[in-house]
This record gives C-alpha cells, sequence and structure tokens, in this order.
C-alpha cells in the first residue's frame, strides 16, 4: 500500500512543479511516508528526521512532510517532538500536500492534516495523472478495515473499509497500461472485502481481463473471511489471474485467532484452502505469522508450527508479537521475551528449509518469467515468475516488458536464477 501511496504523492507533488531527484542535498523538499505495521516505526522515522537534520546543518532547510499512518497515530507526539517538521499528513488526507507545498511558500505555519475524508481523496487522484512507467503496477481498490483484530492499528489510522467507485479503477488501470504495465496487482488493507454497489473483486478482475494488454493480475492483502466462493470462483476462470495467494492467519492456533478477534478458526481457513486448491490445482501460499501473542503456549506455538509444515507456504513473513499503544492487545501481558525469541528462531528455520526444498525442486523446471527491469549489470534482468518468486536471467537482448519462457538452473534465499529459452520468448505486448 505504502508503494503505491508514495507514488501517487510524486505524481501530486509534479501537478505543482515539484520534480523527483536523486541528488540527497540539493532537495527542497522531502517527503517522508511511514507505515505503523511493523516494529520500531517511529523510531525509524525520527532516525530518518535526524538523518536529513545532520545533512542540511548550516544550509538552507527543505521543506519536511511526514506521512503515511505514523503521521496519523502520533501527529500531536511528532509536532511537539520535533520543530524541523513542516506539516503531518495522515493516509486519506495527502491528496492535500500540492496546497501544502503552495500554502508553505506563503505561510510557513506547522500544518496537520490527519482527517478521515478517503472520498475526497480518491475524487482529488482521478484527476491527477500516474507518471509512473514500471512494468508491474499497484493499484489501490480499497482502503481501510472493520475488522478490529486486537494487535492492529490500521483501523485506527486508515479509517473503516472503503471501495473505490469500479469505473474508477477501471480507468487507473488503463491509465497504466497505456503507460506501458503489463501486470497489476490490486491492494487494499482488505482487498478481498472491496464492494462498490455489488460489484466485487472478482467483478474486477474478470472486467481487467479483458485488457489485452494486461498479462497478469495479483491482489493483496485478503482476509480469511472474505474469500467469497465467486472469487475462488476467478481463480479458476481466470488465466491472467496468478496462482499465488497471499492469505494471512497470524497463528495456527484457533484458541489464539479467538483472542486475535480473527472473526475466524483454523478449521475455516483450512476449508478455503481446500477449496481454493479444487479450484487452481497449482496455486500457491504465502501467509503473515505473530509469534509469541500474548497468551500464546507451548501448545498454540506447536500448532502454528504444524500449519506450517501442512500448508507449506512458499513464502512466510513472521514477526515477535509488537505491542501498538490504543489497541486492545496493549493492555495483555506478553511472553517472555527469552521464550519468544526463541520461538520466533525456530519458527524461521522450519520456514526456511520449506522455502527452500520448494526452491529446489524448481531446479530444471521452466518457468514463465515477466521481466520487469535491468539490473545494474546490463546484461542481467530481473522479473518475477507466477508465484511471485523473483527470478534473474541473463541475456544480450532487451527484455523488459516481455513473458520469458526460461529454465531455472539455481537459487539462493531470495532469488531463483535461470537461462532463457531463446525460442520461446513471446513479447507480452504482442
Amino acid at each position: 500500500m505504502n508503494v503505491y501511496d508514495s507514488n501517487r504523492i510524486l505524481d501530486l507533488a509534479k501537478s505543482v512543479n515539484y520534480h523527483e531527484t536523486k541528488n540527497f542535498k540539493e532537495s527542497d523538499c522531502f517527503v517522508i511516508n511511514t507505515c505503523h505495521i511493523r516494529e520500531k516505526a517511529s523510531e525509524k522515522l525520527y532516525h530518518e528526521i535526524g538523518r536529513l537534520k545532520k545533512n542540511f546543518k548550516n544550509k538552507n532547510k527543505p521543506i519536511l512532510i511526514i506521512s503515511g499512518c505514523v503521521a496519523q497515530a502520533e501527529s500531536d507526539l511528532i509536532l511537539k517532538k520535533e520543530k524541523y517538521v513542516d506539516a503531518v499528513v495522515g493516509p486519506q488526507a495527502y491528496h492535500q500536500i500540492p496546497k501544502i507545498l503552495k500554502d508553505f511558500e506563503k505561510d510557513k505555519n506547522i500544518k496537520d492534516f490527519t482527517d478521515f475524508d478517503t472520498v475526497e481523496k480518491f475524487d482529488t487522484l482521478k484527476n491527477i495523472s500516474s507518471h509512473n512507467n514500471k512494468i508491474s503496477q499497484f493499484l489501490t481498490i480499497q482502503e481501510g478495515c472493520d475488522k478490529f483484530c486486537k494487535f492492529c492499528v490500521v483501523p485506527y489510522t486508515r479509517g473503516p473499509e472503503y471501495s473505490r467507485p469500479f469505473n474508477e479503477i477501471i480507468n487507473e488501470a488503463k491509465n497504466l497500461v497505456s503507460n506501458g504495465a503489463k501486470e497489476i496487482v490490486l491492494i487494499g488493507q482488505n482487498v478481498n472485502a472491496y464492494n462498490y454497489k455489488k460489484s466485487k473483486l472478482s467483478n474486477l478482475i474478470y472486467e481487467l481481463s479483458k485488457l489485452e494488454e494486461l498479462k497478469r493480475i495479483r491482489y493483496t492483502t485478503s482476509h480469511p473471511k472474505d474469500m467469497s466462493l465467486d472469487l475462488i470462483q476467478a481463480h479458476k476462470d481466470c488465466s491472467k489471474l496468478m496462482p499465488i495467494l497471499h492469505l494471512p492467519i497470524q497463528s495456527g492456533s484457533s484458541k489464539i485467532l479467538k483472542d486475535m478477534n480473527r472473526n475466524h478458526n483454523l478449521d475455516e481457513y483450512l476449508t478455503v484452502i481446500t477449496k481454493l486448491r479444487k479450484s487452481k490445482p497449482n496455486i500457491k501460499f504465502s501467509s503473515d505469522f505473530i509469534i509469541a501473542y500474548p497468551g500464546e503456549t507451548h501448545e498454540d506455538f506447536q500448532m502454528t508450527l504444524n500449519l506450517m509444515k501442512k500448508i507449506k507456504f512458499i513464502n512466510s513473513y513472521s514477526f515477535l508479537y509488537s505491542r501498538r499503544p490504543g489497541t486492545p492487545a496493549a493492555e495483555l501481558e506478553e511472553v517472555n521475551n527469552d521464550i519468544a525469541k526463541q520461538r520466533l528462531i525456530e519458527f524461521q528455520k522450519i520456514a526456511d528449509e520449506i522455502k527452500n526444498s520448494y526452491r529446489s525442486s524448481l531446479v530444471n523446471t521452466i518457468s514463465n518469467v515477466l521481466i520487469e527491469n535491468r539490473s545494474k549489470q546490463n546484461n542481467r534482468f530481473f522479473g518475477r515468475d507466477e508465484f511471485s518468486n523473483s527470478v534473474i536471467v541473463e541475456s544480450e537482448d532487451n527484455l523488459i516488458g516481455k513473458i520469458i519462457n526460461v529454465t531455472i538452473t539455481g537459487y539462493n534465499n531470495n532469488t531463483l536464477f535461470a537461462k532463457t529459452n531463446s525460442n520461446k520468448i513471446k513479447n507480452a505486448a504482442a
């Protein structure tokens, strides 16, 4: 989500004659876009502010805007603690950045923009052209969350669930495709909760599939409760919808899931997995896990390990529970820190073993890779396969924007390596 927001913030800044620069020390304005989900987000923010102050010591001070979820959650504290900050802008108010920049030239008073006005934001954004010409593009279709998991700040920083108008999304997708996008990743806090005038995520997928130049569709992040039968059917019907699904569960224990207020149990999650595998036999899964949530026992943790072994997630994102002020879970007694750390080590060891076993099984197999860009080494290209695995391919030809048939030759923890099957190169634009 933050990648999409950052790109749109850049588009907004360009509308008032600001331009992106790689020259850090000559910048006139900095926008630090923040995320509050992961641990130590606030600490990282103040570190970045300190770095700016150090680099611009004895120089003209640049405009500094803090945006995103940390800005929303801690606006008063930020403005009180850091006089270097000129404005704080919440995730539903960043469409006001052009106004902030223009006003700053006249009035240098500190500004706080943390109101929830999702409709106004997207009404503004639909009139701002995207200058992004990446092969794979994010497209926000839904924001906010009504689930209120006890550990999560998103309902408080992003507001209630909001679905963008159907035609507005399609028009933005057409614009992205006209700029060169071959893949679109539909995103939202609960992307599969999308519901606009009876149009659901499945309807969007079917409609986007009609765009000839668009070759691949993905979506993230999903909630198990919103994996409807029509969406599961779309995985079977739509060849452009890639066979990979990020479906967070957080714990393998139904007791812990109830304590988290996840609104589903383990059996319900497994039922969704079974239905998806029946609909799309080659589908793969990734997930999120919170290790050592308050009240997690040894038995609860073993259930999480068992789930990991059962599903064999090809990617997993695991974190120690981290208290978020203002959330219900923040009042609960935490698991002993040493025990928590040991559980995380054990979980990640098993997760890595599963991932490496999966990657090993891919060696000498054939895959189709959409090439997104060229690495610093001119003959090396970066792309992703159908399952969103990162792939490096060597070629003397310009492969950007093409779907390349390759043979996997090796792997490491993060990347697959491949050689082209030169007689099976497809032009994604054809």
